[in-house]
């Protein structure tokens, strides 16, 4: 007895003296938060410190890290009870979501789900530059972990907080290390000293320039990915997204503004609101200045609030104001904004959050099991089957869609029967056929409101006034053929990946050029010194149809490899799935022999490209990650400030990404570089540079407004000059587009569009267009009237943006300069316009 008691008194003890080691942050790191930025390594070292510390309230995990090796951390903090079945919760919570193929679990639950605990998932610094949500997380987790704070500990009884202290440690470092470089002894709160002015590339992105916020759902950087693996096991009921904005805004936190996507339901809007008032209570008592339901609406689906909310959570973005604020800065009503003051507010509403879901975790989790259930019973909007023909042609693009919806979660198979639907190709309902492995998404699973949202062929806007682009249905992005059914379609079973099989050869082979699988395989090959060969024509031989673009691999000329060489080609071909189609001849069926001049031999280009001031940092950080996570090609960046240093003779394909090019002003270095072109160099240029050589009299000539309708222009009434102030920003959209999809119209017959049907589906951001090209032009890409297919276009825009180029190729002596006037690689997602980037790339050399 005396021996239990014993023992009983050191682990009491024991318990007692670990929990009284806890430091507050500013006892670990030695000063207190807002008095400078904290490294990223000193933050995981203070919350390994907690979680050593504060073992029954915390678990933490390293779920990954960063392209730079910094680790990505989750902290999951409640009472001691939920730590202890921090397992059996998650998986409960899954099966509420009807995520899970069983009933829910009794921990908990039985007899009344809204007696499971509410989980909170609070993000921090996605945005390397707005740091000070980071400095907060560290006050954050003392405060939930601290078992002196009476009010946390009464919250997290039924309540489970999982904290991300840093989305983004890369970036987040770049700012630091960059300002502690900058800042003196003391700071300059005036906005133009140099602490307060970043230079490019800026802290805001990842390693490779990529902006992480807008890239949730699609989930095209490492830290997206193992990110997303841990929140689709989790499914939290309310998730926060930490930023801040200009340092002359107050702080914003939900309800957020209109657009509102129409499948976010009442109770998710409702509670917002309960947040809301949460959060305005305490900053009314410390007389903080704050705004609500305006400027960040919950319309694109990748955003770290609305990705949430299309999974069924309370997904919010706070803002606090403090970019480029540095340690401190005066603001333009004359007050000095602190990064003290910003960690502050991001800390407060942190406390408020977590308070008001505790106060309502039975509604919340009621309410989440409800939404679930209505997404599996009922299916989520009018559209209830979404069907991909899985054509051959297709299969690359049809893989990359497969490898995305398997990333976020979302169900599909295969099916069998007819149907009818939205064609998305022709707008029109059309009848279809399902063959044995065309896919079918169907509508009536748990994430059916996701489901809905990517696929839907027009998004209803509830305002035209948003913050991003306004469409992105996924069969444009990928464009494959499929219908969007009302019919509930018969599903099968799973969907078989084609895997490609290469049989061995003496001759050759042919290599469809049909995806961006193709183009690193034939990178690969040429930089393992394999000479290819591409067929400008479409050719028949043994039965098969090639197009335009097939590679042509030929013992001929690769003698050098001797027995290797066909075992070289396999290997490259198995290693990234791609079909290889022996041949024994060099006599086609139909179409030009392997010999004819309509063949010809490809070169591995040396390709630079252009990056630093001035430059659009998440467009070139686009062209960087392309060519390293999906090209695996060698590229070269070179700055803006050492352009007059290039050998050219040692440059084939110089790419221009979106930016200003201010060499172009200089005579000298112009000359220099039209010289080149004119030598046989090619420039793919994109967006905003095609515009830039215009004024340079290289490659396309912007296309002028036509003068409007003489009837038009009398039938006007003179009180249309008369428009209210307050309707200022509407009137000023009817000039723009908010990120709309066109259909743009081929020739793909060039090689810029090999691979390709008649049409490519773009991105139009802009109202740039442009004028036919005349002699030694090709018009590759066209709008013509009507093209608009989804997403928001102004009055006045959609009138101009008709008849004029897009994609344009312009012969200068013997080289080209490639147009792509709009992003073909938007953020990486735009899987429709890869292969046109690699056209411009590797295959435009043909004259």
């Amino acid at each position: 007895m005396f021996r239990k008691a014993f023992v009983l008194f050191l682990f009491s003890f024991s318990a007692i003296y670990t929990m009284a080691q806890l430091k507050s942050p500013e006892e670990f790191i030695g000063y207190k938060i807002g008095a400078r930025f904290t490294p990223h390594w000193k933050m995981v070292n203070y919350f390994d410190h907690v979680a050593a510390t504060a073992t029954a309230a915390m678990k933490l995990e390293r779920y990954g890290e960063t392209n730079e090796g910094r680790p990505l951390l989750l902290a999951f903090i409640s009472s001691p009870e939920n730590i202890r079945n921090l397992e059996t919760i998650r998986l409960n919570n899954l099966r509420l979501a009807n995520l899970s193929g069983d009933k829910p679990d009794s921990y908990r639950v039985a007899p009344n789900e809204e007696t499971a605990p509410a989980i909170v998932w609070l993000s921090y610094n996605v945005h390397g530059n707005e740091p000070a949500s980071s400095e907060a997380a560290l006050l954050a987790v003392y405060a939930f972990a601290n078992p002196n704070d009476s009010k946390t500990k009464e919250w997290l009884k039924n309540t489970v907080v999982i904290i991300d202290p840093c989305l983004n440690p890369d970036g987040r470092d770049r700012y630091v290390n960059w300002f502690n470089s900058a800042v003196g002894e003391n700071f300059n709160t005036n906005g133009l000293a140099r602490e307060h002015r970043e230079p490019w590339p800026a802290g805001r992105t990842n390693h490779y320039n990529f902006d992480l916020n807008r890239d949730w759902a699609w989930q095209t950087q490492a830290e997206s990915r193992q990110r997303m693996k841990q929140y689709l096991q989790w499914m939290p009921h309310v998730h926060v997204d930490y930023h801040e904005q200009g340092y002359n805004e107050p702080y914003f936190f939900a309800p957020a503004a209109e657009p509102f996507h129409e499948v976010i339901t009442p109770w998710q809007r409702e509670f917002q609101a309960t947040i809301g008032k949460n959060n305005a209570k305490y900053f009314d008592a410390n007389n903080w200045l704050y705004f609500t339901k305006i400027r960040f609406d919950l319309f694109y689906p990748s955003y770290g609030d609305t990705y949430p909310t299309f999974n069924g959570s309370i997904g919010m973005t706070y803002e606090q104001g403090g970019i480029s604020g540095g340690l401190a800065v005066m603001t333009e009503e004359g007050d000095t904004l602190t990064l003290a003051d910003r960690a502050m507010h991001h800390f407060t509403t942190s406390l408020s959050t977590v308070e008001a879901a505790s106060l309502n975790a039975g509604k919340l989790v009621k309410e989440f099991r409800k939404y679930f259930n209505n997404s599996v019973s009922n299916g989520v909007g009018e559209y209830k089957s979404y069907v991909i023909k899985n054509e051959a042609k297709d299969v690359q693009r049809i893989d990359k869609l497969l490898d995305l919806l398997d990333k976020n979660g979302i169900q599909y198979s295969t099916g069998s029967g007819t149907g009818k639907g939205y064609n998305y190709h022709s707008g029109k309902e059309e009848t279809f056929s399902l063959s044995s492995n065309d896919i079918v998404i169907s509508a009536y699973q748990p994430r059916s409101a996701m489901v809905k949202v990517l696929f839907e062929p027009r998004s209803k806007l509830s305002d035209s006034v948003t913050y991003d682009i306004t469409a992105w249905a996924l069969p444009y992005v990928y464009d494959v053929k499929a219908f969007a059914s009302k019919e509930k379609i018969t599903t099968g079973g799973n969907v078989t990946r084609t895997k490609a099989v290469n049989t061995e050869t003496d001759y050759g082979y042919v290599m469809p050029w049909n995806g961006v699988r193709t183009v690193k395989a034939t990178g690969q090959l040429l930089q393992k010194g394999i000479l290819l060969r591409y067929s400008e024509t479409a050719f028949e031989l043994n039965g098969n149809k090639f197009d335009r673009g097939s590679i042509v691999i030929l013992k001929t000329s690769n003698r050098s490899h001797g027995r290797n060489l066909w075992s070289i080609v396999r290997g490259v071909a198995d290693a990234n799935n791609v079909q290889l189609y022996p041949v024994s001849s060099g006599m086609v069926d139909k179409g030009s022999d392997f010999g004819s001049d309509m063949v010809h031999p490809l070169k591995a280009p040396r390709i630079v490209m252009i990056n630093g001031d001035a430059i659009s940092t998440t467009a070139a950080g686009g062209i960087w990650s392309f060519f390293e996570q999906e090209l695996d090609y060698p590229l070269t960046q070179v700055s803006t400030g050492d352009i007059q240093r290039i050998d050219w003779s040692k440059v084939d394909v110089l790419i221009m990404p979106d930016g200003n090019y201010r060499f172009l002003t200089d005579k000298d270095l112009t000359e220099t570089f039209k010289d080149w072109i004119k030598k046989g160099g090619r420039v793919v240029a994109l967006e905003n540079a095609v515009a830039q050589l215009a004024k340079a009299e290289i490659g396309m000539k912007v296309k002028k407004a036509g003068e409007e309708d003489k009837k038009d222009k009398e039938s006007k009434s003179d009180y249309d000059a008369l428009k209210r102030f307050e309707d200022r920003k509407r009137d000023a959209i009817s000039g723009t587009t908010a990120g709309s999809i066109y259909k743009v119209e081929l020739d793909n017959t060039n090689p810029l569009a090999f691979g390709y049907p008649d049409h490519y589906y773009t991105l139009k951001q802009d109202d740039n267009l442009y004028e036919f090209l005349g002699e030694g032009g090709w018009n590759v890409g066209v709008i013509k009237k009507d093209n608009q297919i989804a997403g928001f276009v102004g009055s006045r825009l959609k009138a101009k943006l008709k008849d004029g180029l897009l994609l344009g190729v312009q012969s200068m002596g013997a080289g080209t300069v490639i147009c792509l006037s709009d992003d073909v690689l938007f953020r990486n997602f735009w899987e429709n316009g890869k292969l046109l980037f690699c056209n411009a790339i590797f295959m435009t050399g043909i004259r």
